[in-house]
């Protein structure tokens, strides 16, 4: 009895010792794949000489971005993508971010993984794998906009996103981008609002030969009321704005007219901008239903909470209410859209930005556009489009709008 429990008892160690290699070993392909389609890590390259000009982080440390250098037919064009990451709004949120790496180059992943529209490989990447594809760096909390001079000691909080974003570009151009053909701008979710907010201030930097235009991935934030009523995000980027002195860096033909702080919104902006603009978002924007429709702060109960984590546990009531918050996205996107200089990719996913995710931007399973005209500029095309195809038939040809529902 004793030998046979031993025996059982050693097959059932082997059973789990042999399950946890299984698991190991799945684990160790899911690894190898991710990698393979990441295409490859590449090299950090902190902006130094930018501290002098009090262009730093959060926490006072230089500026950083990510090269992969161009070839071939990519060697002049240019690709120059804004990392996301939300905002702070008072000085305990930034101080919050200020040691970690939205705060600090110090706690900076290096290298950092390409993926998606970063990607070096042709078949997950076709028409922008060759391209100079750049990342910048995301750490001072305003999507690149502050400019604050004084500098609490006490916190020691630097506002300063919009030096950061000055001398990168300075940075780049100086290592080649001077020469540019082409070049777009793009980014994702805080980065894809700043790659609106700086959208012609980019172009007016480039030499006047190049093809510009912007790609905002996630970026298009409306200004909505949230469930209880209350105006939750409008108070949140005033707040944003008040703090990081972004007033001055945000577009002039916005601040002209409107409160500085609505000018953190797209709707009130992307109609005077004068450089081509490309939206692309999901009509249900997670990000937008968990932080500006339903906020934890007006659902103390969580009532919200399981439907946000899963939009199929929604009550329908709750459902009713994503509904309209899309329609009032699609419209107030619409209304800010409606130019020959502007294209939309707009899609029906629960989903917050698109283009760094590889499932998301070119693989079997992506979002796609079936037997779908695109118009624009006199071009008519019935074809099947990706995402990837469609973002660059509107960079190089100019197909205007399309909605996936």
């Amino acid at each position: 009895m004793h030998v046979r429990w031993n025996y059982e008892t050693r097959a059932i160690n082997c059973m789990m010792i042999y399950s946890r290699m299984s698991q190991w070993m799945n684990l160790l392909i899911c690894v190898l794949l991710l990698k393979k389609i990441e295409g490859l890590y590449v090299g950090i390259t902190y902006v130094r000489n930018a501290v002098a000009k009090g262009a730093v982080c959060l926490d006072g440390s230089p500026p950083a971005y990510h090269l992969d250098k161009g070839f071939g037919t990519g060697i002049n064009s240019w690709l120059v993508h804004f990392e996301g990451g939300g905002w702070c709004n008072n000085i305990t949120t930034c101080l919050a971010r200020k040691n970690t790496r939205l705060g600090s180059s110090k706690q900076m992943a290096t290298p950092l993984a390409f993926s998606g529209i970063m990607n070096n490989m042709r078949q997950y990447n076709p028409d922008f794998y060759n391209w100079n594809r750049v990342k910048i760096r995301y750490c001072d909390g305003a999507s690149f906009t502050g400019d604050v001079e004084a500098v609490n000691p006490a916190t020691n909080l630097h506002f300063r996103g919009a030096r950061i974003f000055l001398a990168v570009i300075e940075d780049l151009l100086a290592k080649g981008m001077k020469n540019a053909e082409n070049a777009l701008l793009s980014g994702c979710s805080a980065g894809g609002l700043a790659s609106i907010l700086h959208c012609d201030s980019f172009r007016a930097l480039l030499p006047m030969g190049t093809k510009v235009k912007c790609l905002s991935d996630a970026g298009y934030f409306i200004n909505v009321k949230d469930v209880s009523g209350a105006p939750h995000i409008q108070t949140y980027f005033n707040q944003v704005v008040s703090l990081h002195g972004s007033a001055k860096n945000l577009p002039l033909s916005c601040t002209s007219r409107l409160n500085p702080a609505l000018c953190f919104f797209p709707q009130y902006v992307v109609q005077q901008i004068k450089t081509p603009l490309f939206v692309l978002n999901a009509a249900y924007d997670s990000w937008q239903i968990k932080n500006t429709l339903a906020p934890s702060a007006v659902d103390p109960s969580g009532t919200w909470k399981a439907c946000k984590l899963d939009i199929n546990t929604c009550s329908p009531i709750q459902l009713k209410t994503v509904q309209d918050f899309r329609t009032k996205f699609l419209n107030t996107l619409y209304r800010s859209t409606n130019s020959s200089s502007k294209g939309v990719y707009i899609d029906s996913c629960y989903v917050h930005c698109q283009t760094e995710l590889q499932e998301t931007w070119f693989m079997t399973g992506s979002p796609e556009l079936g037997k779908t005209t695109g118009l624009g500029n006199g071009i008519a095309a019935t074809v099947k489009l990706s995402l990837v195809t469609m973002v660059f038939c509107w960079l190089i040809m100019g197909m205007k709008i399309s909605f996936k529902n």
